[in-house]
């Protein structure tokens, strides 16, 4: 999700639906730690995204919170430090990332070869904070072998809750994830539990949540940022809300661009932005075309143009 989730698309998100509980894009608790301009940049958010109330066990539902990395505990131990001054609402870990930069690096899911020492880092990282702290976490790196005793111990070392994805770092994002696990940890543990993997739709998130206390939503937010208000209704009993139409879709990734070009400036927030743009014209007639343009796209300006004749080829081809 890095490059996704940052403030002006968690800022949308969080109008589209309150109650859903933000994380920032992967931060380099060393960086944090040494103060990197970019990094401390990474780490901006806005006080709207802060809607906090915590349930049982200070688990955070609502709010705010920085996802952090690394393989270090001073490390940590610092970042959290900064995290804290900066008023974000909870400490979320990361032992779940998969991709190979971040794996061969000893971060990510690769603490799962050692959950042991991963615990003491915990330990030693909750004992430093007010935060609440909570985890993300794979089954296992190679295999599932050890992944209840790790839950346990990552439970004993005081974080607030955790949500595992269904996969071992070895799969990545190939085939189904394995929810069985989940839902037996679930019932061996005090803290809440959250689910993630294959969470595509709100229908997919009734069906999935079984014995758990939440759905953890990842790469469908990309494409349908009204996911999370499309839960929301379902877990309440409500009719499902449909995803927008292209008009309300455009409208949104406007605004989103204006945000972001208020938080870097327009050039940034056009290059950045790009990747988000070349999922807005799904189904669109023409979306190649306006795809490769999209992710070409200098200015406002330029977006609005574009907008407009995504806009009127929609409605033409209705009109038909």
């Amino acid at each position: 999700m890095a490059g996704y989730t940052e403030s002006p698309f968690r800022r949308m998100v969080r109008e589209i639906e309150p109650s859903t509980i933000l994380v920032s894009e992967l931060i380099s608790a060393e960086a944090l730690r040494r103060g990197s301009e970019k990094t401390l940049r990474m780490v901006q958010f806005h006080e709207s995204e802060k809607m906090t109330f915590f349930g049982k066990n200070k688990a955070p539902r609502g709010g705010f919170g920085i996802q952090l990395f690394g393989s270090d505990s001073d490390a940590f131990v610092a970042a959290a430090a900064v995290v804290e001054d900066l008023g974000a609402d909870f400490i979320d870990l990361n032992f779940g990332c998969p991709s190979p930069k971040i794996v061969n690096s000893g971060n990510g899911s690769a603490l799962l070869k050692n959950p042991d020492s991963a615990a003491k880092m915990i330990e030693k990282l909750v004992a430093s904070t007010s935060l609440p702290v909570t985890a993300k976490m794979r089954l296992g790196f190679f295999s599932d072998d050890n992944f209840f005793s790790t839950c346990k111990n990552f439970e004993s070392a005081g974080i607030s809750s955790l949500a595992v994805h269904g996969r071992t770092t070895q799969q990545k994002f190939s085939g189904r994830a394995n929810w069985e696990k989940i839902y037996e940890v679930k019932k061996l543990l005090k803290i809440p539990v959250i689910g993630n993997g294959d969470v595509d739709s709100a229908e997919s998130a009734v069906e999935k949540l079984g014995n758990l206390d939440g759905v953890m939503i990842g790469r469908a937010a990309i494409y349908n940022p009204w996911i999370f208000r499309q839960c929301r209704a379902a877990f309440s009993g409500e009719k499902i809300p449909e995803t927008p139409e292209i008009s309300e879709r455009l409208d949104f990734f406007r605004k989103h661009a204006e945000l972001a070009t208020e938080q870097k400036g327009e050039k940034w927030a056009m290059i950045e932005l790009r990747k988000h743009f070349a999922h807005l014209v799904r189904g669109v007639s023409g979306a190649a075309s306006f795809r490769d343009r999209l992710i070409r796209v200098e200015t406002l300006e330029q977006l609005s143009e574009i907008f407009d004749e995504i806009s009127r080829s929609v409605h033409t081809a209705s009109d038909v």
